[in-house]
């Protein structure tokens, strides 16, 4: 599905990481991990266009795929005006429309449906618990049928019951539907649990590993 060859990202003060290769296949659960300020992050955002490399380019299996996006936890105040269901409808493409169509609805009620949030379609979404805020997140990022769904510290901030829940909900869509996920986390015991392989990051090097259960929980440390 996408390919990274000899993919590099520097600072005029740091570089991050220099001739990265590796393959991410259609359905894979890849887990990217490592240190805090290895890169991480950034090289979700090069994968998505949000940032450029030094050098090296990636290269995808058709001309534009489609990505699906869940933040890290940020919590959202008890007085925000808008419900789970109208919060999620915010990531639906623009139809041209002032009511949504057929097509948009549908999409609406599965990804409602799929995270285990339509009984909770008309709670505010100030007034949910944290998980399923984080749950309406997720649904906001698969609405569109993305291509890749990209977790970026997602579960970070959620308590033990919250993470396996969602957790879960990603593993269920990898599984049932193929979707292919990428999964950023300092998580040791969700990465060994729920991902296929990993891309460690280690001084500027990135490696990818095929068996998840060769993952040591010393990269976690700082």
């Amino acid at each position: 599905m996408i390919e990274f060859i000899n993919l590099s990202k520097a600072f005029p003060d740091k570089t991050l990481f220099k001739n990265v290769n590796f393959t991410l296949e259609d359905g894979d659960f890849l887990s990217i991990i490592g240190k805090n300020g290895t890169g991480k992050t950034t090289l979700v955002k090069i994968l998505m266009g949000l940032e450029k490399p030094t050098s090296g380019h990636i290269k995808f299996n058709k001309s534009k795929l489609k990505f699906g996006y869940v933040p890290q936890f940020r919590n959202i105040e008890t007085d925000y005006p808008l419900s789970i269901q109208s919060f999620v409808e915010l990531n639906l493409k623009k139809t041209g429309f002032i009511f949504k169509n057929k097509k948009d609805r549908l999409r609406l009620r599965d990804a409602l449906q799929k995270t285990g949030l339509w009984d909770l379609r008309g709670l505010r979404l100030g007034l949910a618990s944290g998980g399923e805020k984080q749950k309406a997140y997720l649904a906001q990022a698969i609405v569109n049928n993305p291509d890749v769904l990209i977790l970026d510290e997602s579960t970070a901030s959620l308590d033990g019951s919250a993470k396996e829940k969602l957790m879960e909900l990603v593993k269920s869509l990898n599984e049932e539907q193929g979707l292919t996920i990428i999964f950023v986390t300092h998580d040791y015991l969700l990465a060994k649990k729920f991902a296929h392989k990993y891309l460690l990051f280690d001084q500027k090097q990135i490696e990818m590993k095929e068996d998840i259960a060769s993952l040591d929980e010393r990269v976690f440390e700082d």
